[in-house]
């Protein structure tokens, strides 16, 4: 999975999804990507799932960038713990999503492949999405 080596802080606050995605929401690298519509946390198994997706239909053709990493630690307790003894251990790392950021990137494949592979990861994710193409 998806999770940093190292931070400056190993805990943190869990913040607000305001606004919408102004860097990262145009295509950089592939002819095609999947582009959020909503706002989400995305967990490193829901990337890793749709990454997954993307692979597996381009028959390992092509290549995928993943634009966005899961860089935020979200810290979980055990069922039944009463109140008090302070903040759980970090359960799973996700990265803040807003509407317009990119997911992912494909490029060296063609249209109909791309949007099938963008079609099945989008599935996977927690928000709807649209598949972009380069102008």
């Amino acid at each position: 999975m998806f999770e940093p080596k190292r931070r400056k802080y190993r805990k943190s606050f869990r913040g607000r999804m305001r606004g919408v995605a102004t860097s990262g929401s145009s295509l950089a690298f592939g002819e095609f990507g999947l582009k959020a519509m909503g706002r989400a946390w995305l967990s490193s198994k829901q990337l890793e799932a749709g990454r997954r997706a993307i692979t597996g239909t381009l028959k390992r053709g092509g290549k995928i960038w993943i634009r966005v990493f899961p860089d935020m630690p979200v810290t979980a307790r055990a069922a039944g713990q009463r109140m008090g003894g302070g903040k759980g251990d970090i359960d799973r790392y996700v990265a803040v999503i807003t509407p317009g950021k990119l997911i992912y990137e494909v490029a060296g494949v063609s249209e109909e492949a791309a949007v099938s592979a963008l079609l099945k990861a989008g599935s996977k994710m927690p928000f709807k999405t649209k598949i972009v193409k380069r102008d």
